[in-house]
């Protein structure tokens, strides 16, 4: 996933869009050139790894589109979804095996969403009446803050040497 032509004039929904797909290259971006064994590093107590980022954001997006935009049963979507487990990789799994994930997500997340005005409404068990709107932004504030994480496990990695 490259980052998208910058877009900075348009309708609100060009915008909404521009910003999630850019959120989502820069996260990606976080990973990109890491080892398999620097991906997997865990620098905070939390299980939050580089490569767990991504595993979770791909999860988000299957959340937030798949199931509540579009209506999906969990037996729908495309991967796994126990939001508890969503930062775990599996050791089996790849960096590339990740983003791909991430990506198929997000390209599947764009399909539903075309057709469907930003004033459309679903129901969510926890938020209630939500927006397509506010899933966009949702989706802009998640993927910006763990771009951030992002930012600073890679720093670390970096700062601390290359396996």
């Amino acid at each position: 996933m490259k980052n998208p032509t910058r877009v900075t004039v348009g309708s609100e929904r060009q915008l909404l869009e521009y910003l999630l797909d850019h959120h989502r290259a820069e996260l990606v971006d976080t990973v990109r050139g890491l080892s398999e064994a620097e991906a997997r590093r865990r620098l905070v107590p939390s299980v939050t790894t580089p490569i767990g980022l991504i595993k979770h954001a791909a999860f988000a997006e299957r959340n937030w589109f798949q199931r509540v935009l579009a209506g999906l049963p969990d037996a729908e979507c495309d991967g796994a979804m126990v939001g508890e487990a969503s930062f775990e990789v599996g050791d089996d799994e790849t960096v590339a095996d990740v983003i791909a994930e991430f990506e198929r997500a997000g390209d599947r997340a764009r399909t539903i969403a075309a057709d469907i005005g930003l004033d459309a409404v679903r129901h969510h068990p926890l938020f209630g009446t939500v927006s397509l709107r506010w899933i966009y932004l949702l989706m802009i504030q998640e993927f910006a803050r763990h771009a951030g994480h992002g930012d600073i496990l890679r720093e670390q990695i970096d700062a601390s040497g290359r396996t």
